[in-house]
């Protein structure tokens, strides 16, 4: 199985550094996520019904007529390698490390790409997963660029599957619109945007023949039903959706700025994180953590991920302990 970040608990015990004092801004969720409402007790003495509203909410948001809900976007990540044959699979690097892991465990072909390589390589790919924005490099992918890459492998029924767990403040640079097609598979996720990451809920855009295989391998009830009434009521929430994305995107030039003051100079950014690839980050990783305040630390490349502060005293805290690190501050390039 593989690591994953946000493991604010193990940090509080490595540092000694009690949980309520760290800022963790490790795993690119929106620390102020959508506020949870008290949850009828019917949905946890009852099992969840198809027709709570869930999936005609979820048409609504994604634009889309054909979608499936699922466990989170890791559900459909483990499972659609299950339902092809032995494929060769391209995947970006760096990127979400559980696609590939997914479909190598699956026995499939997992060829490693750059962005620049993609059509030279197409035409040898059964399947090609992106990113979009990619995590954590936030390379970004056109409509028009993906349509055309989907259309050469629909050719030989092949797939395009394209994550896009931190797209939702630009709802306009999603695929989730474009009319259900063969071989196109659009993940979504509620836990990124909305900050709900513990409901384990999300969803797959496509071909009613592929959502119907998924749903028969994952099984009944893969969302609980607290999940499904918060998720729907998130959804169905549009004025908190248009002020979130102004804010976010508010943050997350903020944070550019912050750390680009700091001569931390940004990589690349989503909405909702801050990448910086440095020879140093091992060690300005542990600096901070020895400071209460989490990043996430990648090795292939040497990078680090800044999440956003939750609030003004997070902000000011950033800033000063950042301002600590005079040490390092001729490394970021």
């Amino acid at each position: 199985m593989l690591e994953h970040g946000g493991h604010l608990l193990d940090a509080a015990e490595k540092y000694n550094i009690a949980k309520e004092q760290w800022i963790d801004l490790s795993t690119g969720i929106n620390p102020n996520g959508w506020p949870i409402p008290d949850i009828p007790a019917e949905c946890w003495q009852r099992l969840p019904e198809s027709s709570d509203g869930l999936i005609s909410a979820a048409k609504d948001y994604y634009q889309c007529q054909s979608i499936l809900a699922v466990a989170g976007s890791q559900a459909a990540i483990q499972a659609l390698p299950l339902l092809r044959q032995k494929s060769k699979v391209g995947v970006l690097a760096p990127a979400y490390a559980e696609h590939a892991y997914s479909w190598e465990k699956s026995g499939h072909e997992v060829i490693e790409l750059l962005e620049q390589n993609i059509d030279s390589q197409l035409a040898e790919l059964d399947v090609l997963i992106l990113i979009n924005p990619n995590n954590p490099s936030a390379q970004h992918f056109s409509k028009a660029q993906l349509l055309s890459w989907h259309q050469q492998l629909n050719q030989h029924n092949g797939w395009l599957i394209v994550d896009e767990a931190f797209i939702d403040s630009k709802p306009e640079q999603s695929l989730s619109s474009h009319p259900v097609t063969d071989g196109l598979i659009i993940l979504r996720s509620i836990g990124k945007f909305f900050g709900l990451a513990g409901i384990r809920c999300g969803f797959v855009i496509a071909a009613d023949k592929i959502l119907n295989e998924l749903n028969e391998l994952l099984g009944p009830w893969t969302v609980s039903h607290p999940s499904r009434y918060i998720a729907t009521a998130a959804l169905l929430d549009k004025e908190w959706q248009k002020k979130t994305q102004i804010e976010i995107i508010q943050q997350a030039s903020r944070l550019a700025l912050l750390l680009n003051n700091m001569r931390l100079i940004t990589t690349a950014q989503t909405d909702l994180f801050v990448w910086i690839k440095t020879v140093e980050a091992v060690q300005i990783h542990q600096a901070l953590a020895e400071r209460g305040l989490l990043t996430r630390l990648f090795t292939q490349p040497l990078s680090l991920r800044f999440g956003l502060p939750k609030n003004e005293p997070e902000w000011e805290y950033l800033e000063q302990i950042l301002s600590e690190l005079p040490q390092y501050q001729n490394t970021f390039r």
